[in-house]
């Protein structure tokens, strides 16, 4: 582990620059979603429990460097202060002398908030004076933002090299439960990917196959896969083009001993709507004009069982699709099983990354996996193998 938490500083009567997420949904003035906001308050209020001053960094949407009210901060101090349970300052800049004086006059055991770093040119461009600007105004540097950790900001990484540096709980937790997962695994490992195309995923596949003992695929991907095997799948949304590259990651996993999962039943149907009429076939028997919508219950009972004969589970998409019925069954029963098998204490289950989390949620499984994580692109990045800027720079 080369990073260090809040445990390893002494925060007493120091300021503590704190990069948070709380790029937040919001409607009318009003966040709709708090989950981002819920996830700092451990690192917030164990800031303020041992004599911080927690100062908050954060980005709000994408204003290109340039101020954009509409992209203002300051509506979720409202939010921020429910959720701390304590006082929350505002400063109308994150640099400069309205932070500076929002800073000296922050009282013990209030939450001062930063406006949107986004808003100078010099965030996005890890601009080194930009991030000299944002570290004068503290003491400590903790990193609570992991979905941004894949960005080699001034907020996130030009920072972290100017100040003693930490990662939040949140960060800890999220590393923690990702070396368990892919790092120090216990073994077999099983991962699912689905999604619609191969083409966003070639990294992350070829990375797993040498990293996994079992690779299940599905959702259009699948059906990529199953072309490649010189499969028709009819209609099906699959990438033609890619056949060449899914062949060639079939044989990586083969010298690699990891095996591949494909669907060998299919749920087919004429039209994507809700309840349409739909038949499950063997996954060589689409007709022509169907499109496969989802993974059949003989594709199910096998990545169950496979589920069941692992320790660690890496999850990423659903199988079908999932976002009406009855088309979202394979992703529903997968789910469950693993969810199951999570709650049990068999399995450790990590998953994330755009759609997965909507999926697990829809499927009322979420809050028993060992781990979700809210982190888009830097989820995917970590499970590609790739090194993380924000990550990286929390040596001390």
């Amino acid at each position: 582990m080369g990073w260090k938490t809040l445990d390893d500083k002494d925060l007493t009567g120091k300021i503590v620059l704190t990069r948070v997420d709380i790029n937040v949904p919001m409607k009318d003035g009003v966040v709709t979603d708090s989950t981002r906001i819920d996830r700092i308050i451990p690192t917030v209020r164990d800031i303020l429990a041992k004599g911080g001053k927690p100062v908050l960094m954060a980005h709000y949407g994408r204003p290109k460097g340039q101020v954009v009210p509409e992209m203002s901060l300051e509506p979720l101090v409202p939010a921020l202060a429910e959720a701390f349970g304590v006082p929350v300052h505002f400063a109308s800049d994150c640099i400069g002398a309205p932070a500076k004086k929002a800073v000296s006059g922050l009282p013990e055991g209030a939450v001062l908030l930063l406006e949107n770093t986004r808003f100078h040119p010099g965030e996005e461009q890890n601009d080194a004076k930009f991030a000299a600007s944002l570290a004068a105004l503290g003491e400590i540097y903790c990193n609570d933002a992991f979905s941004a950790a894949h960005r080699a900001h001034a907020s996130t990484e030009g920072i972290a090299r100017l100040l003693p540096s930490c990662a939040g709980r949140g960060m800890a937790a999220e590393l923690g439960a990702l070396e368990a997962a892919l790092g120090q695994p216990k073994r077999p490992v099983v991962a699912v990917v689905g999604g619609a195309k191969v083409s966003t995923k070639l990294d992350l596949l070829g990375n797993l196959v040498t990293k996994v003992d079992h690779l299940v695929i599905g959702g259009g991907m699948a059906n990529t896969f199953l072309a490649a095997q010189g499969i028709n799948v009819g209609k099906s949304l699959a990438e033609h083009d890619m056949t060449d590259t899914a062949r060639d990651i079939l044989t990586k996993a083969e010298t690699a001993g990891c095996e591949i999962i494909l669907p060998t039943d299919i749920v087919v149907a004429r039209e994507f709507k809700a309840g349409a009429e739909n038949e499950t076939l063997p996954a060589d028997a689409c007709p022509a004009d169907a499109m496969i919508l989802d993974a059949g219950p003989d594709t199910v009972a096998k990545i169950n069982a496979t589920f069941g004969n692992c320790k660690t589970l890496i999850w990423n998409g659903p199988l079908g699709a999932f976002e009406i019925a009855p088309f979202d069954s394979a992703t529903n029963a997968a789910a469950a099983r693993a969810a199951e098998l999570s709650a049990n204490g068999a399995l450790i289950s990590v998953a994330g990354g755009g759609d997965t989390v909507s999926a697990l949620n829809k499927a009322g499984a979420a809050d028993r996996f060992t781990y979700i994580s809210t982190a888009g692109g830097a989820f995917l990045e970590w499970m590609e193998g790739k090194t993380l800027p924000g990550v990286a720079a929390l040596g001390g």
